[in-house]
């Protein structure tokens, strides 16, 4: 029988690696990504007051497209830079949620950094 490693907790791993060096506070936020094999999700969050700020994703009724591709991660973070930036926030931490900084993840920090968001 071959024995598959948990790849869900290997990635709540690393995630908890990256969160003890990376916290959001009030005057720079912290941008999280949670990607499903079926969508992606970002949020702004401050950590210190334990509030998030802002979020966007691909599950939206307003969203066209599928939420699984390339293209629809640079729309949400495009998008959330669109509402980060009309709540007046221009600086962000980038949390990649334990995630490798490839693909979908890469594409809505690009996105994010198109729309207008410093990090």
């Amino acid at each position: 029988m071959v024995n598959r490693p948990d790849t869900r907790a290997q990635r709540v791993k690393r995630h908890k690696r990256v969160r003890a060096k990376i916290s959001g506070t009030p005057e720079t936020p912290r941008l999280d990504v949670f990607r499903s094999n079926a969508h992606i999700y970002a949020q702004i969050i401050d950590d210190v007051n334990g509030v998030t700020l802002v979020s966007a994703s691909s599950v939206e009724k307003d969203f066209e497209g599928k939420g699984n591709n390339c293209e629809s991660a640079t729309k949400v973070g495009r998008l959330i830079a669109e509402r980060a930036k009309s709540k007046g926030i221009e600086n962000v931490c980038f949390d990649r949620g334990g995630y490798l900084y490839h693909g979908r993840v890469k594409a809505l920090a690009d996105g994010a950094r198109e729309g207008g968001l410093n990090f």
